[in-house]
């Protein structure tokens, strides 16, 4: 055995002894072949094909992939995917965030894509202007479906501080437009001294920043309403071939799986031009993310988790690694899923107009059946009760009315029970608990 082997094998001995310690549920076959393949990744190549499928993404994360649910992947990807334009645009689009990780994260909250976006133009304001174009079209393309709709779109930034409603956002800070404001191509508000402001759609061509859409759909496959959102990284081509991110940065390839063999030449295109950096970038931005997540007032040690496990799976922890891929498979993770799922009931209900009561209700049964396999006592009962009462208010809200604040009291209900599992079974490893005092201090 080597030096290597063995220090696999005392990794993977003492996972063992700290899930059996925690009473965490052990895959032990599993574990054994994740820790001993994640050891061996090593050769000239980052990227791993799957020969079977296409799909292909960073050797690490193609170790948590699982091949099982790919027709569902590409069937809402025919939804929220970008079309290319031959000599103009070109696209790969991603599986991104737990999605990609299907093989251990059970419970995935949403379903979240990735799509680079590669606009060929002989000016940077023209490929600001073909994406401003083409994502206004995506958006009204796909306001509604019979199986979805369109709910948010993140386009452009506040040229100055604006008053909407009741939220005033400062200027710089992303724009979040409603489906009927990116109709009307404008939104409206007023400023600090209730003078009425707008801005249209065409003024922040010049300056896309972060571009996002996001839908309601009900997955056919799972039976179940989900979340779907599309992030795009947008680069410029310049006719010297030089790429420029439109938002200055171009995202690394550690959290993706990309779905089409056909998107291969986009993808190597881009990602040479890559910093050297990008791991050590990405790590970082992963660890600002992990330092919100567990201080201040929005604790959330569940998210919090899945970072860590990004984190300890690139910088070489692969026992911290291993020990957080087998909370994912736990039952209370569920409770994550949960708390993702009542945000997707009242977007359904409060946004939508393609999804029946019929099916929404369907949907709130199924989170309070979740719950009731995955809690007992005092903690299910509290749980039930609210989601009992969503449920009534779902059939008592009149069309177009907001749900009250049963979504909000839900929500805190379930997140308070999954921060405590979550930080109880990762505080009890040392050198997790050691690494989450550090961000906390």
């Amino acid at each position: 055995m080597t030096k290597s082997q063995e220090q696999t094998t005392e990794a993977y001995n003492r996972v063992l002894e700290s899930a059996n310690r925690l009473g965490v549920q052990l895959n032990e076959q599993e574990l054994e072949r994740w820790m001993k393949s994640i050891s061996e990744a090593t050769g000239d190549s980052d990227i791993v094909v799957d020969k079977d499928t296409g799909v292909f993404g960073h050797k690490v994360t193609m170790l948590d992939f699982n091949p099982q649910e790919l027709a569902r992947f590409r069937a809402i990807g025919k939804i929220v995917e970008f079309d290319d334009i031959p000599g103009v645009v070109e696209t790969a689009l991603a599986l991104s965030g737990s999605a990609a990780q299907s093989k251990i994260q059970t419970y995935p909250g949403d379903c979240d894509y990735f799509e680079r976006v590669n606009i060929i133009a002989p000016t940077r304001t023209e490929a600001c202007q073909i994406i401003s174009k083409l994502m206004r079209e995506k958006a009204l393309n796909t306001l509604s479906g019979p199986n979805y709709q369109l709910i948010e779109v993140k386009f452009g930034n506040y040229p100055q501080e604006i008053i909407r409603g009741e939220s005033t956002l400062r200027a710089g800070s992303p724009i979040s437009w409603l489906p009927s404001e990116v109709a009307a191509s404008q939104i409206e508000g007023i400023d600090a001294k209730g003078n009425p402001v707008v801005i249209t759609w065409d003024s922040l061509a010049h300056d896309p920043g972060w571009c996002k859409l996001d839908w309601v759909i009900a997955d056919t496959i799972r039976g179940q309403l989900s979340n779907a959102s599309n992030v795009l990284d947008v680069t410029w081509e310049a006719p010297d071939g030089t790429i420029t991110p439109l938002d200055g940065y171009l995202d690394g390839y550690f959290q993706e799986v990309y779905l089409e063999a056909e998107s291969a030449p986009i993808f190597s295109k881009l990602v040479k031009q890559v910093s050297t950096d990008v791991m050590d970038d990405y790590v970082a931005r992963l660890e600002k993310e992990v330092k919100k997540c567990v201080k201040g007032d929005n604790l959330n040690y569940g998210k919090a988790a899945k970072r860590l496990y990004n984190i300890f799976r690139l910088n070489g922890h692969y026992e911290e690694a291993a020990f957080l891929r087998e909370l994912f498979d736990e039952p209370a993770a569920l409770l994550y899923q949960v708390h993702a799922l009542v945000r997707t009931v009242q977007e359904a209900r409060d946004k939508s107009t393609v999804f029946d009561i019929e099916s929404i209700l369907n949907q709130t049964d199924e989170l309070i059946v979740s719950v009731v396999k995955v809690l007992e006592g005092e903690e299910e009962l509290e749980i039930v009760r609210h989601l009992l009462r969503l449920y009534r208010s779902l059939c008592r809200q009149e069309p177009g009315t907001p749900l009250g604040s049963e979504v909000d009291v839900a929500q805190a209900e379930v997140m308070k029970i999954v921060n405590n599992f979550f930080y109880e079974k990762m505080t009890a490893l040392p050198t997790i608990k050691a690494y989450i005092e550090g961000c906390q201090a």
